[in-house]
């Protein structure tokens, strides 16, 4: 009797440690950009693994990009995920969009984003988008100018994401009020998000 009462407990543990990381896991967006099959040579012939490039993101403008290998598929997307989680960073936005327009490179891809009135929605490719939306970014003018390799553009959409900066730190830098060095538009748009809150 008391041996069941012990592996009821014990059951019931681990339920409760599944539930919590499926909260952990809902808490956060993923998107699996690409999935590659690669090949490794070796004497006895070729061997297979997988490559996953994976997005995870918070929707609220926090982002992170991972690049898992594995001999398995979910295996991959697991190391991606774990390492785009190790790599997050914050996003400034305005009225889920971004408050400059900003040109981002990394090795040969060019992406170059561009703020959009409320409504517009993601004007953007499906590499490039997957980081916008986990990004929680809803209204974006986004264009690849460079090699259209999946990775290329994802590393060059995080370049671009990175080098936004809020208008209160360029007016700092520049020794200058908020309202010299912001768009008017942009300066409304502030103003309506703190009226609302």
């Amino acid at each position: 009797m008391n041996t069941q009462a012990q592996g009821r407990g014990r059951g019931q543990g681990n339920d409760r440690r599944g539930r919590d990381n499926d909260r952990n896991r809902d808490q956060y967006l993923e998107r699996v950009v690409t999935i590659n099959r690669v090949a490794k040579v070796v004497q006895g012939g070729r061997r297979f693994s997988f490559t996953a490039l994976v997005v995870v993101g918070d929707g609220e403008g926090t982002v992170g990009v991972g690049y898992g290998k594995a001999k398995e598929v979910p295996a991959a997307i697991a190391k991606g995920v774990e390492e785009a989680k190790k790599n997050f960073f914050k996003v400034p936005m305005v009225q889920r969009s971004i408050p400059h327009p900003v040109q981002g490179e990394k090795a040969a891809g060019v992406v170059m984003l561009r703020p959009a009135s409320p409504g517009t929605g993601v004007i953007a490719g499906g590499a490039c988008r997957a980081v916008l939306e986990c990004a929680g970014i809803q209204d974006v003018l986004a264009k690849s100018l460079g090699s259209p390799n999946a990775i290329n553009v994802v590393h060059a959409t995080v370049a671009a994401l990175k080098m936004l900066e809020e208008p209160e730190q360029i007016a700092k830098r520049r020794g200058k009020s908020v309202a010299d060095v912001t768009p008017a538009a942009l300066l409304r748009a502030r103003q309506e998000v703190e009226v609302k809150a």
